[in-house]
């Protein structure tokens, strides 16, 4: 097989994906595709695993009037670090399944969430933590049945969640249903059935990224810390340099008040000296 023969079959990227179905998108708000087109393509799009499976979706789809469709890069770029491209990585998955009975069970840490995953729980309980966690599709399902027990599903912010379970004196958490994802995030889809049981659904932050922002946090305290301390310096020397300035204005009018009373001490001096000769001369020039 010829190295031509062989880009085709080349593995696509999410990117490479998102890149497709932003052409469809395009295309179906110019009326260039009825809905159901846009479905079928989209759909094929999302499935596609190859470039030979890209192509033909966008090939009869120009984007504006002339330009052609932005063709799929068969050269591979590195993934860009902590990038969700990086997070979706396919393969069939760590585990597919996980029961509860009287009992509990735990995915969480580096784990890959297979494109279907079903957990059973009866009388039970069980978390499911993503936030570390790997996917086998862009699109993964977890199917829950929860009863008389329940499951918590943690998710990390961007990742978009649809929620379509099924409860019955029991119910599926839809406070995280419908927050739109981040750019190539996986959209995570929760189904099943819930009878006297639950499934919860959190959004949290990975423990590095509480640590990186309880670290932000402290250094922004001791930044505010050291301004209030750098300020109440500043403020301790404008006090003693206005003390000091307030000090010298006052030794300055003590030796200026000194030196007035000095000179009229003098003054008087001269004017008595003077009396005394003019007496002085009065009384013997009249002899």
């Amino acid at each position: 097989m010829t190295d031509d023969a062989a880009v085709p079959e080349l593995r696509a990227s999410d990117a490479d994906r998102e890149q497709v179905a932003e052409v469809l998108r395009d295309a179906l708000a110019e009326g260039r595709l009825d809905m159901e087109e846009f479905e079928e393509r989209l759909e094929a799009t999302y499935k596609a695993r190859t470039y030979g499976e890209l192509t033909p979706i966008t090939r009869d789809l120009p984007v504006g009037q002339v330009t052609p469709p932005p063709a799929v890069s068969l050269t591979k770029e590195p993934v860009a670090g902590g990038s969700w491209a990086g997070r979706i990585v396919g393969g069939e998955g760590s585990s597919t399944w996980a029961v509860a009975v009287m009992s509990g069970f735990e995915r969480k840490g580096r784990w890959t969430v297979p494109k279907q995953f079903t957990c059973v729980t009866l009388m039970g309980g069980g978390e499911l933590d993503l936030r570390e966690a790997n996917f086998a599709d862009r699109e993964v399902e977890i199917n829950c049945v929860a009863i008389m027990g329940g499951v918590n599903i943690i998710v990390p912010p961007g990742v978009e969640v649809v929620v379509r379970g099924i409860g019955i004196m029991g119910g599926f958490d839809h406070r995280e249903s419908g927050v739109p994802g981040e750019p190539g995030a996986p959209r995570v889809i929760v189904n099943g059935f819930a009878f006297w049981g639950g499934v919860g659904i959190e959004r949290k932050l990975t423990r590095e990224e509480r640590r990186r922002l309880k670290e932000e946090r402290r250094q922004g305290k001791l930044d505010r810390r050291t301004s209030m301390r750098e300020l109440q310096e500043d403020y301790r020397e404008d006090m003693h340099d206005a003390h000091r300035r307030m000090l010298d204005g006052h030794r300055d009018l003590l030796r200026d008040r000194h030196e007035e009373r000095r000179e009229r001490h003098e003054d008087r001096r001269e004017r008595h000296r003077e009396r005394r000769e003019e007496r002085h001369r009065r009384h013997y020039g009249d002899q």
